[in-house]
């Protein structure tokens, strides 16, 4: 008698049911669309995206669709790449009338329905070769990461010579044009010692080159940089942003980004899929971070001037410029010494919840201790390329924004865990995705950005399609030619399998690429193989007169050791791909190691259920049509 346990029914019932559901959104495709954002990040309105609609029907760009996305963004749908592009340049001529706090961005919207978008089922994301998508090239500003450098040094001069007792009037940064660069000048009252102050320095910065200079109304000591330290920065600059911007872009959930180095001072970000997005370059691009400091309990000056050892700051409120601010120049933590931070809903409306490391909840721990009473304040520290255009010619330049958010008074002693307050909902949970992602060391800007259109991928998508289903086609017809009832049910087994691994493509969110069509063709083979030695040991079993419910249960169990071994000698081999290799090799082996998997599990559990469920029981059966 031929039996199967029932929660292996179970089992395979409940993988082919979720395999459907995860596969069935790469059925519906997709519309290329139009995306509008507003520039302050709030959603847009319903009155809103009927002045849209109004802008491009007047001005002649067809469209299909228009609708309020999940984001909160407008999104128009279009036929086809011509209306796409039309419409592209509606939103970027402002004399049709679209109002200027809204950016564009050209992308692919899905066509699956809103259900299945809601409960976040998507159809698999394509490579960059079968997609298209988005190429930017940014130029890493390393000077500013090595004035960034100097800067940083500016508060362990002023600790250092407080803990050794020696005064000094201020710490100043040299000008670039400067007989020594990047270097920094303590200036000290008459007649005080520059050998102790260049100990005190070299105590918490060794390496430093300094050196005595006079000044118009006292003396100097100048510290500066060596030529090592600045390439090691300038160097440090670059891979450090690599790996910022990588989790910035895997933050987003952009699928298979490539982010990779390109000549002394660039980086190059290839995001298939994506095409132009305002979102993604906004959040790329960024330069945003906190600093802690104390209020200075100093009036501030009327003429707007900071006194020595403070900085005024624009102060906000609710997103809104309430007045100014005096804070110490001494800085608490930094965001580089940020664990965690999230965005949240707390008793002062929005919030982000930041945890630090060890270092700077010791040194806030410390703070509030030493300050119970006074107030502190968090500045929010932004940094933006911006292009202008001066005497005809593009001119890229930098700018800082730098305004207080948060200025409270210290109830209690804290540690490594706080909130800052005082944004809107919008900025919370981007400043929180931006200070996850890591805080970019230098300024970057785009110098280079290029949509990489879809028309030849579409083609391989075509072919690939055609291959596929051809090579299918002709193989379910050889198996049910060779195998009769039993190849039916290879067939079955075979187009439950492609459903299997389309669904956990999409499930992980692996990009197809055309290497990864070659091996979903692959996997195939593969799986006809599995039922190949499946079924020849049943007709083996069947010459040596064993009964066909035992010849079906003894296929199974003599095939199994062969077929497990041919697979996992491949899948090592996939795995080893995967781990040295790079790009559109590292795809194909990814689809290959997964292909692997599901063929196992269709070949062994999925057509020895069906077949059980066929010839199992008590029933009699005189022949098996197997060829």
């Amino acid at each position: 008698m031929l039996e199967y346990p029932r929660w292996k029914y179970i089992l395979v019932s409940i993988v082919l049911v979720f395999a459907l559901l995860f596969a069935l959104p790469n059925v519906f495709g997709d519309d290329r669309a139009l995306q509008l954002a507003r520039k302050d990040r709030e959603a847009i309105t319903v009155d809103q995206l009927t002045q849209i609609e109004k802008v491009f029907k007047d001005a002649g760009a067809a469209y299909i669709g228009a609708e309020i996305d999940r984001t909160g963004n407008a999104l128009l749908r279009f036929a086809n790449d011509t209306d796409q592009l039309r419409a592209r340049d509606v939103a970027k001529d402002e004399k049709l009338g679209l109002p200027k706090d809204y950016v564009s961005a050209m992308m692919y919207a899905s066509r699956a329905p809103l259900w299945m978008q809601a409960v976040g089922l998507r159809a698999m994301p394509l490579g960059l070769d079968l997609r298209g998508g988005l190429y930017l090239l940014y130029e890493v500003d390393v000077n500013a990461a090595v004035d960034q450098l100097i800067q940083s040094y500016d508060q362990d001069f002023r600790r250092a010579l407080r803990e050794a007792s020696i005064e000094f009037n201020d710490i100043s940064t040299l000008a670039v044009d400067s007989d020594i660069p990047n270097a920094l000048s303590v200036s000290l009252p008459p007649n005080t010692d520059r050998a102790a102050v260049r100990a005190a320095i070299k105590r918490v910065q060794p390496d430093l080159q300094c050196r005595d200079a006079n000044l118009v109304n006292g003396i100097a000591v100048e510290c500066a940089l060596t030529l090592q330290q600045v390439r090691e920065r300038q160097d440090f600059a670059i891979t450090s942003n690599i790996t910022t911007l990588r989790n910035r872009v895997n933050a987003m959930g952009v699928s298979e980004p490539l982010v990779q180095r390109q000549g002394l001072n660039r980086i190059s970000v290839q995001l298939p899929g994506v095409q132009n997005s305002a979102e993604v370059k906004d959040l790329l691009g960024k330069v945003a971070t906190l600093e802690i400091r104390l209020e200075d309990p100093r009036p501030i000056p009327s003429n707007g001037r900071a006194p020595i050892g403070a900085k005024i700051y624009d102060r906000m409120e609710d997103g809104q410029i309430v007045g100014k601010a005096m804070l110490k120049r001494d800085i608490i933590v930094t965001g580089n010494q940020l664990v965690n931070a999230t965005s949240s809903m707390g008793q002062s409306g929005p919030q982000v919840d930041v945890t630090l490391d060890s270092a700077g909840g010791e040194e806030m721990l410390r703070t509030t201790r030493a300050n119970v009473g006074k107030r502190m304040g968090v500045v929010f520290i932004e940094q933006r390329s911006e292009t202008v255009e001066i005497n005809g010619a593009p001119v890229t330049r930098v700018i800082k924004d730098e305004k207080v958010i948060s200025l409270a008074t210290i109830q209690g002693v804290f540690g490594n865990r706080f909130q800052t307050t005082g944004l809107t909902s919008n900025q919370a949970r981007d400043l929180s995705q931006l200070l996850r992602g890591g805080a970019l060391t230098a300024p970057v800007s785009i110098v280079n950005e290029r949509t990489v259109t879809a028309t030849l991928g579409e083609q391989n998508i075509k072919d690939g399609v055609t291959a596929l289903v051809v090579g299918m086609a002709a193989l379910f017809l050889f198996m049910i030619v060779y195998y009769q009832l039993f190849g039916v049910v290879a067939d079955l087994v075979l187009l439950a399998n492609v459903i299997v691994l389309t669904a956990l493509l999409s499930m992980f969110k692996t990009a197809l690429t055309l290497p990864g069509i070659a091996g979903i063709i692959l996997t195939v083979g593969m799986a006809v193989d599995a039922n190949v030695l499946i079924y020849e040991r049943i007709r083996e079993e069947l010459r040596n007169g064993v009964s066909p419910q035992a010849a079906i249960k003894a296929g199974f169990e003599k095939a199994f050791s062969a077929i497990a071994d041919s697979n996992v000698t491949t899948f090592i081999a996939g795995v080893v791909l995967f781990v040295f290799g790079t790009g559109a090799i590292k795809g194909f082996a990814v689809v290959l190691s997964l292909g692997i998997l599901t063929s196992m599990f269709t070949s062994l559990m999925g057509s020895r259920a069906l077949l059980t469920l066929m010839f199992g029981g008590k029933r009699k059966i005189a022949k098996l049509h197997i060829g």
